[in-house]
């Protein structure tokens, strides 16, 4: 179908296609029938600020999960080894932590980071631990790479993750995995202040943040289709 759409033969439709898959700039279903665009192409978008339909589509749930919480809700993906904020709903409390999309976080910051990297290969992982190293943002941050990989496993199997403190002192968040199939892995999570942010509610978040997660699947898959 690209080959008849673009005029190419079917040869150089082929290279061109495994060029920029290995680029990044587009990505293959399991099956390998599907295109879609990659996180090299994402990455570009949302730098340019070219990504008013994908917000547009998950703003109003990422608001309703606001409203449910009551604390500042934000999407993210993990485009080229960082953490892109994507779309945000912040609390209507003065007492709030801000995002604001396009924000980018670094790679392993708190429960983003431990959520978006809890899907991919392990040996990647551990790559990306030796190639950038575990920082310390507070005394609660997890710097050795073993722990670091044992909460990595913790995360797979309860399906979210909890940051104490571990990227801003006195700042709680969790964060939930959309395991969408189309564009970059992405997550939603919600933070607030230590004081506000107790285990019931970090609890009731996270129930209500993967009720809506397979809705959130669904806008984003739209939105990166061909």
């Amino acid at each position: 179908e690209l080959s008849i759409q673009l005029g190419y033969s079917k040869s150089t439709t082929h290279g061109l296609v495994h060029a920029l898959l290995r680029e990044g700039a587009l990505a293959q279903d399991p099956d390998g029938h599907k295109l879609y665009l990659g996180p090299a192409v994402v990455d570009l978008a949302f730098s340019s600020w070219n990504y008013l339909k994908l917000v547009e589509s998950v703003q109003a749930p990422i608001d309703e999960l606001r409203n449910q919480i009551k604390e500042t809700v934000v999407l993210g993906a993990l485009i080229c080894n960082r953490i892109m904020i994507l779309a945000a709903a912040e609390s209507t409390d003065p007492l709030k932590i801000s995002a604001s999309p396009g924000t980018v976080l670094p790679l392993f910051a708190g429960a983003s980071g431990k959520v978006l990297l809890a899907d991919q290969d392990v040996e990647n992982v551990r790559q990306l631990i030796r190639d950038h190293g575990l920082p310390r943002h507070t005394p609660r941050s997890i710097v050795d790479e073993e722990i670091y990989l044992a909460e990595l496993e913790t995360v797979r199997e309860k399906g979210f993750s909890v940051d104490d403190g571990e990227y801003l002192t006195g700042v709680r968040a969790a964060a939930v995995a959309l395991h969408n199939l189309k564009g970059p892995p992405m997550g939603v999570w919600t933070v607030g202040l230590s004081s506000k942010m107790a285990d019931e509610k970090i609890e009731g978040a996270i129930s209500v943040m993967r009720a809506m997660a397979e809705k959130l699947c669904e806008k984003l898959d739209k939105s990166f289709a061909f």
